[in-house]
């Protein structure tokens, strides 16, 4: 004998069920899509680490925003600090870093090249000067010649960055050391040191927040960023301001040792003209990414526009020691040595 089977009806409960089901499955296809398109368009997505000098915090932050808006899907991580201290978070505490831009090239040539970076690139100068405000103690006698005396006086503070952490810090020994000279004042350095040594701080641009706060009368401070915040300033004379490639003789008289980039070695500054440098390290996340940007910075339309709008005249092209290690979409912002 043979059964028979028959058609299974659906009712109108199974019907839905399967409808539900369906949904579901379509639901989760749908969804593994859009988490399949989100991970790609992430992964698009790249970031740029920039270390660089706190006297460059404004004209960087205007870049950052010029090369976003030109490449959408990169975001530029801006870390300032004072060059010294960008230089050992790659030395000592191994942070990744793209690029790094320090306000002394020497940075960079002394504690980066060879281990981490393999070139260097002078873009960019700057002078020493006297900062103040309208609020300032006896702001309204200070001048390039008397600046010193009003410093010293008991009644007046003032403020300047850690050598061992910012080249403000050790320019603004130097120019002091320029300055005893110059104005043939016997002992000056040492006294100019010795005082207000409470109001050392990290970075020259932490010094505004002393300055701005009325903490403190005056400050050494770099031109640029004097004009950038449009703080009064005392323009000292090309002799002891660091700012004359003409005077490199005369500057190199000054010298004073900050600390090295290993435990106990020491490091020699010796005075000359203020140059700034910028690299991209050897084992940078984003290589490729990071030379686009620093042809962009360097480029007299793009980045060296921004610079000189801020109070930083180009110093593009100089001599580079390390001009044959310079990639080649970069090598005409500087100059082989003869």
């Amino acid at each position: 004998m043979y059964t028979f089977a028959y058609p299974y009806i659906l009712n109108d409960k199974d019907v839905r069920q399967i409808i539900f089901l369906f949904a579901i499955v379509l639901s989760g296809s749908v969804l593994s899509g859009c988490n399949s398109n989100s991970k790609e368009t992430h992964a698009e997505n790249k970031q740029l680490i920039i270390f660089h000098a706190g006297s460059l915090s404004v004209p960087f932050k205007q870049m950052k925003g010029a090369f976003e808006k030109e490449n959408t899907n990169v975001e530029i991580l801006l870390e300032a600090e004072g060059s010294v201290k960008c230089a050992r978070k790659i030395t000592d505490l191994k942070r990744d870093c793209d690029i790094i831009v320090s306000a002394d090239y020497t940075i960079i040539d002394e504690m980066l090249i060879p281990d981490y970076a393999s070139w260097n690139i002078k873009f960019a100068s700057n002078e020493m000067a006297i900062v103040y405000h309208k609020a300032s103690a006896f702001s309204e006698e200070i001048n390039a010649q008397n600046w010193y005396e009003i410093l010293l006086r008991d009644d007046v503070l003032f403020g300047r960055s850690d050598p061992n952490s910012d080249p403000c810090g050790y320019r603004t020994v130097l120019t002091t050391q320029l300055a005893e000279d110059y104005y043939n004042q016997h002992g000056l350095t040492e006294n100019v040191l010795k005082k207000n040594q409470e109001y050392i701080r990290p970075k020259e641009v932490d010094l505004l927040a002393l300055l701005e706060s009325n903490n403190v009368d005056y400050i050494f401070l770099y031109r640029s960023v004097a004009e950038q915040h449009k703080l009064n300033y005392v323009i000292l004379p090309d002799s002891i301001n660091l700012k004359d490639p003409g005077l490199s003789d005369f500057y190199s008289k000054a010298k004073t040792n900050i600390t090295g980039k290993t435990p106990g070695s020491i490091i020699t500054k010796t005075g000359q003209p203020m140059v700034y440098g910028i690299t991209v390290l050897d084992n940078a996340p984003n290589k490729k990414l990071a030379q686009k940007f620093v042809d962009f910075a360097l480029s007299q339309n793009g980045g060296i526009k921004i610079m000189e709008e801020n109070g930083q005249p180009s110093t593009i092209p100089m001599y580079s020691e390390t001009y044959s290690a310079i990639p080649e979409q970069l090598k005409q912002y500087a100059k082989h040595i003869p």
